[in-house]
Formats: structure tokens, C-alpha cells, sequence
């Protein structure tokens, strides 16, 4: 039933169709509302999603009650795949919500691992995007790590107009609905910090920022500005 939405996701495009199929009848689907919770991070993983469409906000609280939201996920993309190969009872990395109405394709951890067990091609697959995963998070926790606020704002943005964007001309626009204190919230900082640096931008006419909408004036200008941060 859902071989084609499988097909088109990248790292199971190229499996033979017979894995795609095995996949295809263990997959589920559930709808969510906006705002509604998918699950929280001290609930046990059991599952693995794909986002069939709209958009999941993945993130975690600390000890102070500070949100750091980890990643947002949009249509073809999987999350919670850490649940797989790991000692089990275990809990999800972090809490998923909807952000606006979203359908999800999951599957249980254990039919999956089933799945791979006697499909090396689809376990060497799913190695090389979690592979991937670890590398794109690991650059994160760098810049976070050693960049000041105005590099970390400038590459964040960066990072979500490759990953969400839509250019027009010199235009870049980020297709995903984000306030200033969400931007925060991804780039570990203070709503007061990040608000200054997109002022600055603003002025310079970089950016241009509408209520939840982000948009990048001149990508070339931007990325000279990303280079130089």
C-alpha cells in the first residue's frame, strides 16, 4: 500500500522491491493535529517514523526547563531510528510533536530489525543515513560548542534554507514557519541574543523576518556573510 511514498525516500530508494514490500506491510499510518503530541522522550521507543506530510518538531528540556529543539522533520524524512539496535527497555532522545496536521508511517522497532536481519542491503542503507545523521549532529554540537552567537545564528540559518528553503531569483525562503524564540530554541540561546543578531542582519538587508516566515534577501550575499562569519 505504501511502496511508492517508501520508494521515494532516500535511503530506501534504491532497495529491491521485495525489501520496500516487506516494509510496506509492516508500516502503519496515524494522523496528528497541530500542536499534538507523537510522543515524549521518557516514553519507551518501540517505534520508527516517517513523516508522510507536514512537519515534526523533535526536542528536549533540560534540568532548568530550557527547550532545545534538536530537529524538525518534513515530508520523506525518519526519525527515532535510534530505537533500533539498542538495549532494550529504552526511552526516545527526545519529545515529537506536530507542528502543524501531519501523517505518519511507523513501524515497530522489532518488525523492522526482523526486517533487516534478512535484508543486509536495507542494514547497510540504514547504517549509512544514521552514519550521516551522526556526522550532520556532531557538526551542530561543534558550532554550538566554539562559535559565538552571531556565527551560530548566521549558520543555523544557513543550515535550515539547504534544508528547507525555496529560491526564487536571489530570494531564499525558509518553507517552515519560525519565531525568533523558536530560531532560540534550535541554536541553544537566549530569544534576547538571536533577536539581536537577526536585527543586525535585517539592517544590513540580509534577511528579511514576517511573523514566522524567514527569508534570505541574497543568497550570495548570505553565503559570503555564512563564509566570512
Amino acid at each position: 500500500m505504501y511502496n511508492q511514498f517508501l520508494k521515494g525516500i532516500p535511503f530506501l530508494k534504491d532497495l529491491p522491491d521485495h525489501v520496500i514490500g516487506d516494509l510496506s506491510a509492516k508500516v502503519k499510518i496515524a494522523t496528528y493535529k497541530k500542536g499534538e503530541l507523537i510522543y515524549h522522550e521518557t516514553d519507551l521507543a518501540k517505534a520508527v517514523f516517517f513523516v508522510k506530510s507536514g512537519l515534526v518538531k523533535i526536542k528536549t528540556i533540560n534540568h532548568e526547563g530550557k527547550e532545545f529543539v534538536i530537529s524538525i522533520k518534513r515530508a520523506g524524512n525518519v526519525f527515532a531510528e535510534t530505537s533500533l539496535f539498542v538495549d532494550k527497555p529504552a526511552t526516545y532522545s527526545g519529545t515529537a510533536k506536530a507542528t502543524e496536521k501531519t501523517e505518519v508511517l511507523f513501524i515497530l522497532s522489532s518488525d523492522l530489525e526482523e526486517i533487516i536481519s534478512m535484508n543486509p542491503s536495507l542494514a547497510v542503507e540504514i547504517i549509512r543515513m544514521m552514519g550521516k545523521q551522526l556526522r550532520f549532529s556532531t557538526s551542530i554540537l561543534r558550532d554550538v560548542a566554539l562559535l559565538d552567537i552571531y556565527s551560530k545564528t548566521v549558520k543555523t540559518i544557513e543550515r535550515l534554507a539547504h534544508e528547507f528553503g525555496t529560491k526564487t531569483n536571489d530570494e531564499v525562503k525558509i518553507e517552515v514557519p519560525l519565531t525568533i524564540q523558536d530560531l532560540a530554541n534550535i541554536i541553544g540561546s537566549t530569544r534576547e541574543s538571536v533577536s539581536r543578531v537577526v536585527s543586525k542582519l535585517k539592517k544590513q538587508d540580509l534577511v528579511t523576518v514576517d511573523e514566522k516566515t524567514i527569508i534570505i534577501n541574497n543568497w550570495d550575499d548570505f553565503r559570503e556573510m555564512f563564509v566570512n562569519s
